[in-house]
């Protein structure tokens, strides 16, 4: 069945956002409930997820509903699934948006943190995605699939090498659902953020030297010039669903780093290679022993030098944070 035929925005639609309760998920959600969206929002942190759907509710007037879920667990995903869409009378919108971030040197993790970042942000998309395809293809609507991906997985980012890995996972899953659903009655997109200003790096997970790869990851997603507002980015999301669009890449940044790795990867790589001498060092000997801290529990002395440079880049992050319900305890994966 041609999506063409469907209603073309998002009005009156049931939708489901994985990773709901905090971030992008939350303004995901907010903005979808805006729009006269029945929402279910979902995470695995039950407190979390109450205060989020509070949040919601306060500044939209609209009741939604909330599932607790890990997505890693896919008969916990699918349960999800079946329930959200037998409560709001099917299901036409699933943003896969749920994951977790680690920030650190390849020589201070070891492959566990791979498989930890394949589980939550891969595993978690696969999960969603597989479980919401049958109701999204049943929808009156025409149903709309939405993968949340990275410039991270366009490109290698330094100190971000298995989120990275996870995220080019997430890319090819969208391109390939595109086209093997392609004629079907369901759409998908996946999209493509650099950095936002979402508060994230309080629930990312920090290795080798935590405090300082805290202070530059935290000064740099907050940073004016090269991240993007979240409540911005939110809606250009949801644009892109009512378009059905294939793929969107946001951040000015994000699509220049895109296009010159298309067309000189190896320059590219040749940079990031510059830019990674430039980040901290991985203590000597550390191997994966340090582990990893998540930002809210990173060590930061008021008075150093770094804590006094990432406090100026960080201000609109951490504003972020307060925001969005990223600066109270929650688990950072697979929600």
């Amino acid at each position: 069945m041609a999506t063409t035929a469907h209603q073309s925005d998002l009005h009156g639609l049931s939708a489901l956002v994985t990773g709901g309760s905090r971030g992008l998920g939350l303004l995901l959600s907010a903005r979808l409930a805006r729009r006269g969206c029945r929402v279910t929002m979902a995470a695995r942190d039950a407190d979390e997820l109450r205060r989020g759907a509070a949040w919601v509710e306060e500044r939209t007037g609209a009741t939604v509903s909330t599932a607790v879920c890990d997505v890693r667990d896919r008969a916990a995903v699918g349960a999800m699934v079946e329930q959200a869409d037998s409560r709001q009378g099917g299901l036409d919108v699933v943003i896969a948006n749920a994951g977790v971030i680690q920030v650190a040197p390849v020589a201070s993790i070891d492959s566990g943190a791979f498989e930890d970042a394949m589980s939550a942000v891969f595993g978690g998309t696969v999960n969603t995605a597989m479980a919401a395809l049958p109701p999204l293809c049943r929808s009156d609507a025409g149903g709309r699939l939405c993968l949340i991906g990275s410039v991270g997985g366009l490109l290698a980012v330094p100190h971000l090498l298995p989120y990275s890995c996870a995220k080019a996972a997430v890319g090819a899953l969208g391109e390939g659902l595109r086209a093997e659903t392609a004629g079907m009655n369901v759409s998908v997109t996946t999209v493509h953020p650099g950095l936002m200003r979402t508060g994230s790096h309080l629930q990312a997970e920090f290795g080798g030297r935590a405090s300082k790869e805290f202070a530059w990851f935290s000064a740099l997603a907050g940073a004016p010039v090269v991240s993007m507002d979240a409540e911005r980015a939110a809606e250009r999301v949801l644009r892109a669903l009512e378009r059905r669009r294939t793929r969107l890449v946001l951040t000015p940044a994000a699509r220049a780093a895109s296009v010159a790795h298309g067309v000189a990867p190896a320059t590219v790589t040749r940079l990031s290679g510059l830019a990674a001498r430039l980040l901290p060092k991985a203590p000597a000997g550390d191997g994966a022993a340090g582990g990893m801290v998540q930002g809210r529990d990173v060590d930061r002395p008021a008075r150093t030098v770094t804590e006094k440079v990432r406090g100026w880049g960080s201000v609109l992050n951490d504003r972020a944070a307060r925001r969005y319900n990223q600066d109270l305890p929650g688990p950072p994966a697979g929600g």
